[in-house]
């Protein structure tokens, strides 16, 4: 070890007094309130046409989680964002992208080219577009949690289950209803798949999602980010025999 010091490992804890992140604001002010704008917009929009239980879609609750991630500059909640739906959504790029061009992927994005929906519902739903870019700028600048994945998991499954046996299945014309919310019955709101019985679609979700989808995300991430180190807020300085001034009369660190 140089005489001069040593450099923190990722995993070694970093002890921060009450109020210092306020001085190392990681993430600008500015993002903070334009997105806070446009979820003050889009909350109510989405409430008074869609209603509730839209927000269990998985980009909607990453919505949300993102923006009290972003105020909280918490490391944690943007990696379960970034875990989760980082390559669903990178999928919704690619396939509005081909529906745009005429040659649709998965037909996911086919409702943002229904002229029954309102332009501005549909300028909304452009977050898909730009959210899983942001989530990647926000792990870079607070590190990735390696926790994420297990939590996103755990949560993935409750919420599947919730679609797959309280909400409305696929139906020939939802409207703006939400219906096969995660696509639990298959990739069409207008009727279920029937390549396989039902209850194997939905198992391969449960299984499909956490592993094949969001596990190699997961490693992805630990290989490409920065690890989010692992910090104690205190109220006040810490002080042992060792750290404090009385016992190092030069008041330097431990070597």
């Amino acid at each position: 070890m140089s005489p001069s010091g040593s450099a923190a490992t990722a995993n070694t804890p970093v002890i921060e007094k009450e109020g210092s992140r306020h001085l190392r604001s990681r993430i600008p002010l500015s993002l903070k309130l334009g997105y806070s704008a446009f979820m003050a917009v889009l909350v109510p929009v989405y409430l008074t046409h869609y209603g509730p239980t839209n927000f269990l879609y998985f980009c909607d609750i990453a919505l949300i989680l993102t923006l009290v991630g972003l105020w909280a500059e918490s490391a944690l909640l943007v990696s379960i964002c970034a875990v989760g739906i980082l390559a669903p959504q990178l999928l919704w790029v690619a396939d509005f992208a081909a529906q745009a061009a005429g040659y649709p992927l998965t037909g996911m994005t086919a409702y943002m080219f229904n002229r029954d929906t309102s332009s501005f519902l549909r300028g909304l739903s452009l977050f898909h577009g730009w959210l899983p870019f942001l989530l990647v700028f926000l792990v870079w600048r607070l590190g990735y949690d390696r926790r994420a994945w297990a939590a996103w998991s755990a949560l993935a499954v409750v919420v599947l289950f919730v679609c797959f046996f309280l909400m409305p299945p696929p139906r020939p014309d939802p409207g703006l209803m939400p219906v096969n919310i995660n696509y639990v019955w298959g990739m069409s709101d207008h009727a279920s798949q029937t390549m396989v019985a039902a209850w194997a679609w939905f198992a391969g979700l449960l299984v499909g999602i956490p592993l094949l989808i969001c596990w190699p995300t997961h490693r992805l991430l630990i290989w490409l980010m920065p690890e989010a180190p692992v910090t104690f807020s205190v109220t006040s300085p810490v002080t042992s025999p060792i750290t404090s001034p009385a016992a190092s009369p030069a008041g330097s660190a431990p070597r």
